[in-house]
């Protein structure tokens, strides 16, 4: 998937790369450098482990509550969760029609300079 000549990427668009054959809940959407940005809408369970890169959600519908390294904050349509490197988190409670943008950026391990 691009971005189009307005350099923006498409809900729509990217909602059609999900679930895959496979029944994965999340896809790739667009890289550049250090960022990759993906899709996800998980489904009953969130199953994340910890990744290896920082990120930032973007939640575009759906709300519940997001547990990031023990601290559990309610969510909802337009809010932005940071989860750092290494971190232990995952999306509970959270209704049917959740769908995220991440953002995955940096370098292994994360940006520790803040």
């Amino acid at each position: 998937m691009r971005f189009d000549a307005a350099r923006r990427l498409m809900l729509a668009e990217a909602m059609m790369k999900v679930p895959t054959a496979e029944g994965k809940r999340f896809a790739p959407v667009f890289e550049h450098g250090s960022l990759q940005v993906e899709i996800y809408a998980p489904r009953g369970v969130d199953p994340q482990s910890p990744h290896d890169r920082d990120e930032i959600y973007v939640v575009v519908s759906g709300g519940g509550t997001f547990v990031n390294g023990g601290v559990r904050s309610r969510f909802v349509v337009g809010d932005v969760l940071f989860a750092a490197a290494g971190e232990v988190h995952r999306f509970e409670d959270f209704s049917d029609d959740l769908v995220v943008w991440v953002l995955f950026y940096g370098p292994i391990g994360g940006d520790r300079s803040s």
